[in-house]
């Protein structure tokens, strides 16, 4: 697998749902290896990039080594040394060359090759895959627009959709906007989620929706500016309220100095980045999941936290409304994507008010794991990667693979 997104000690979010995947489909391989090309961005002089790239290349044929990571798989982290300001093609092409100089100018040994984000690791792997190798792609990226509003780039997709064996999207937006752009090529982009566990319950059901979760980066595509507004006009309503903001980015500094103002400075807190393993906790540590996103292609956080028995009040951004079709009361409450923070702390209000009457979140999480669990998530890769040996699991009395 080849991927610019893995968690790490100094981004523990980034690529959580590539790790996922790895989790779920690694145990059913003979052998599965992650290279992370890590994007690693510096305000480079244009006269020193050719040489910064040409000492690292020679760092990286002595640097890299493989560690054990999850499901069994082993992990290649690399640098990728880029300018600052670079754009997509020419990222992509440098993630080809610098993959190339950590795997010494050989070709990646193995039979499948499955990539994450079209540009630059699909690029990437499509480039270091050996002869007769099968590559496959998943597009999780909600800057795709941005990427093919490139010229460049939007030739190296379009070959990218061309050349490779399969391509598929984790959410109904990102195959929406292949189709607006790429109709050609439609009948190869197909749709397999992001996979979530279901394995981890809390101890304690939820009883009252007083300790609020967010989870993701504060930035203002994920609506934290109107959240903390809301927070606020509930909050007076309500001083046992609380709220954690568990993310980094740029609006930190301003919604903690907001929080200041408005009175709440024992009612928020600012974890800053954590580890997946403890936003999971934290999870099954709070009443409600409130995700008021502008805009997502998947929305894996919210099935996480209906998952770990977390009620959810999310917006209707994009990936959320396709995830919990058919038990969006089950699971909490969807509300429209709306600049304010009158949409979000009403639709609180409504929440816990129907709260009082009952959700059914064992219902919801029984219908997410068929959709979204590592199991099922696991064999559609499976399916995809081996088609002439796939034999489903309930096939198969070792659950193993041909």
């Amino acid at each position: 697998m080849v991927t610019p997104w893995y968690p790490s000690r100094e981004l523990p979010f980034r690529g959580a749902f590539v790790q996922a995947m790895v989790d779920a489909t690694a145990p059913g391989l003979d052998r599965c290896v992650v290279y992370h090309c890590d994007t690693w961005v510096s305000p480079m002089d244009p006269a020193t990039v050719e040489a910064v790239e040409a000492a690292n290349s020679k760092l990286l044929r002595r640097a890299v080594r493989p560690v054990p990571t999850v499901g069994g798989a082993d992990l290649v982290h690399l640098a990728v040394t880029t300018p600052r300001h670079q754009e997509f093609g020419a990222l992509a092409r440098n993630h080809e060359r610098q993959l190339r100089a950590a795997l010494g100018g050989k070709p990646i040994d193995a039979p499948v090759v499955h990539a994450h984000v079209g540009l630059p690791g699909g690029w990437a792997a499509l480039q270091n895959a050996r002869p007769g190798a099968r590559v496959y792609v998943t597009e999780h990226a909600t800057y795709l627009d941005r990427i093919l509003a490139e010229p460049d780039a939007r030739a190296l997709y379009d070959e990218l959709l061309h050349r490779v064996d399969g391509f598929v999207a984790v959410g109904d937006p990102i195959k929406e906007v292949l189709a607006r752009e790429f109709p050609h090529h439609i009948d190869k982009v197909g749709q397999i989620p992001n996979p979530i566990s279901f394995t981890q319950k809390r101890d304690e059901p939820v009883t009252r929706l007083r300790r609020w979760l967010f989870l993701g980066g504060l930035i203002p595509r994920k609506g934290v500016d109107w959240l903390l507004e809301a927070f606020a006009q509930c909050h007076a309503e309500d001083p046992e309220l609380t709220l954690t903001l568990v993310g980094e980015g740029e609006l930190r500094g301003r919604l903690t100095g907001r929080a200041r103002e408005l009175g709440l400075g024992n009612a928020v807190e600012f974890t800053g980045a954590v580890p997946p393993p403890r936003a999971l906790e934290l999870m099954r540590e709070h009443d409600l999941l409130v995700h008021p996103s502008r805009y997502e292609t998947f929305g894996m956080t919210v099935v996480e936290a209906v998952a770990a028995g977390l009620p959810v009040l999310v917006t209707r951004c994009g990936g959320p409304e396709e995830t919990l079709a058919g038990i969006e009361d089950a699971a909490g409450r969807l509300i429209d994507v709306e600049e304010n923070a009158e949409s979000i702390s009403d639709g609180y209000r409504e929440l816990r008010e129907r709260f009082t009457r009952g959700l059914d979140l064992e219902k919801a999480q029984a219908v997410l794991a068929a959709r979204y669990g590592y199991e099922a998530v696991a064999e559609a890769h499976h399916r995809l990667w081996f088609p002439d040996s796939y034999r489903p699991r309930d096939a198969d009395p070792v659950g193993g693979l041909d």
